[in-house]
């Protein structure tokens, strides 16, 4: 078989789904059309804005198609008249089984975890959390389950300690792409094998995330603190309550020390550093957002900001 006789369809949303779409492309396969999200109105001027994967396909002259509802009988119709050979799903949504099940080769997903573990909507966010020191990507072949298809390719990636869920989610984006092009690559070639997942009541799971499981405990260690606070960092980020408002935590730093404050005391100087109590240390605050404020380094923060009326402990 022949990388351009390869009628392959893309669906995917974010930027890290059109990294995936752009290395296919380079590396000479033919996406015979492209799936996303409906353009939609965002930001203050509500201005009508598309996917990235929407707008690369655009760009790339590449037919897009953007149905509201994936059942829908004349997108069905639509989506048979590029007979494709196999579809590749990343970042996506859902699919109904008139879809996955469509073209000839299947459907195929790439996943942000070395699974079985971490099946689910947040991969990269709970490796982190959990304190993991590697994850990796897997290509895998859709069925009824999600994230349980038969695996293709697998790639491992080091977590380091300094990683948040923004720097992991830009190494597995690269090394993603790697995997979909070696499992294109392998089907091509017919040298593709398909592996069953393993099951078992251990397995890690990665559910999504929400306000209410985002919120800081502080009555726990300060390293599985520092864990939460980096996987949720950039998006959709931990936060807690400051001055009677919600501020969001970006970055921290761990001081392990014996003391014997309450775990979530704040101490600061009002100047130079705002920590809080955990139970085995402090959590030094590197990188926050107080609602109504901007997101901003801790020592601009206390220089525009006012603590002084909450007689903060200065350490």
């Amino acid at each position: 078989m022949n990388k351009k006789d390869l009628r392959i369809i893309f669906l995917g949303n974010p930027e890290f789904a059109r990294y995936h779409l752009e290395r296919i492309l380079d590396n000479g396969y033919n996406v015979v059309a492209v799936i996303s999200a409906p353009d939609k109105p965002a930001g203050r001027g509500m201005k009508v804005n598309a996917t990235p994967v929407t707008m690369y396909a655009r760009e790339k002259d590449i037919p897009c198609l953007q149905p509201k509802n994936l059942k829908n009988p004349e997108f069905i119709e639509e989506l048979k008249s590029y007979k494709a050979d196999l579809q590749i799903v990343i970042a996506f949504r859902m699919l109904p089984e008139v879809v996955w099940n469509m073209p000839r080769l299947g459907t195929y997903n790439l996943h942000a975890s070395l699974l079985p573990e971490y099946r689910g909507a947040a991969p990269i966010n709970w490796a982190i959390i959990n304190g993991e020191t590697k994850t990796g990507v897997s290509t895998f072949k859709l069925k009824h389950e999600i994230d349980t298809g038969n695996l293709l390719v697998q790639k491992e990636c080091a977590i380091q300690h300094s990683d948040n869920a923004g720097t992991l989610h830009d190494k597995l984006m690269h090394l993603g792409a790697e995997a979909i092009v070696e499992t294109l690559d392998q089907i091509v070639s017919e040298t593709i094998s398909e592996i069953p997942q393993a099951n078992s009541p251990t397995l890690k799971n990665a559910p999504k995330l929400f306000t209410a499981n985002t919120k800081v405990e502080w009555n726990k260690a300060g390293e599985e603190i520092y864990n939460f606070i980096r996987g949720l960092s950039p998006y959709p980020v931990a936060h807690t309550s400051f001055d009677n408002k919600n501020m969001k935590i970006y970055a921290t730093e761990n001081e392990p020390s014996i003391h014997s404050y309450s775990p979530g005391t704040f101490a600061s100087d009002n100047k130079n550093y705002l920590k809080v109590a955990t139970t085995d240390g402090w959590l030094n605050l590197l990188d926050i957002k107080l609602e109504g404020k901007r997101r901003m380094p801790i020592k601009d923060f206390l220089n525009g900001y006012d603590i002084s009326h909450l007689g903060l402990t200065v350490l």
